[in-house]
């Protein structure tokens, strides 16, 4: 799915090679400014690597445009945009970006629901905290269905009790459509738990990759 080769981006990355696999939950985890969440802006194309070159299901990122990549592989920050001035406006609009068909209400309360945000889709977004604003981008993200999620400390402005609902939630919907999660998390033990694979990350470079079934 996305191999690296010789990648290095300015001073603050350097993956001489590193392949991940699809369907696979794959947790980067290592000290702040370790370079974890440059991997995932390189992947998501909000970046360029300065030098050597990186795959996507065998073709170069060069050679695909950001908006159709973006439509595959789709990016939680740790501080997700919100669009329009309601819950509804903020929750469907990707699919209002991407002239696809608007679920119904039905469908919308439903995710609300399935990341823990108990809203009403007129409240206004303005009011959110910051844990509910990353629900709610989170939310966005799922009713979009990419082949490969990449989250950023998805879970970073919740209670310890949420995030580990919000992670283990991830974790099941991953593994049941088949899909590729590739998560920075601060949390050590939630990486154990969740990640097929464990990436350590030290001073721009893989420090240690192992798979909990070894």
């Amino acid at each position: 799915m996305f191999v690296f080769n010789d990648v290095k981006y300015k001073k603050i990355l350097e993956i001489p090679n590193l392949t991940i696999e699809p369907e696979k939950i794959i947790t980067f985890v290592g000290a702040s400014g370790s370079g974890k969440t440059t991997v995932l802006r390189l992947m998501n194309k909000i970046i360029s690597p300065t030098e050597g070159s990186i795959f996507y299901d065998g073709e170069d990122l060069k050679k695909i445009p950001s908006i159709e990549l973006r439509r595959k592989v789709m990016m939680l920050s740790q501080n997700p945009v919100m669009f329009g001035e309601s819950v509804k406006d903020s929750l469907i609009a990707g699919f209002t970006f991407q002239q696809k068909k608007i679920p119904d209400d039905q469908v919308l309360y439903d995710m609300l629901e399935m990341v823990r945000l108990k809203k009403n889709l007129e409240d206004p977004v303005g009011v959110l905290s910051g844990g509910e604003k990353q629900r709610l981008a989170l939310g966005r993200i799922l009713l979009l269905d990419p082949e490969v999620y990449l989250f950023d400390e998805p879970s970073s402005a919740l209670d310890e009790e949420t995030e580990e609902e919000i992670i283990k939630m991830l974790a099941d919907q991953v593994k049941e459509k088949k899909k590729t999660m590739i998560m920075v998390t601060h949390s050590k033990g939630a990486a154990e738990r969740y990640g097929d694979e464990i990436i350590e990350m030290a001073n721009g470079k893989i420090l240690n990759r192992r798979s909990k079934y070894e």
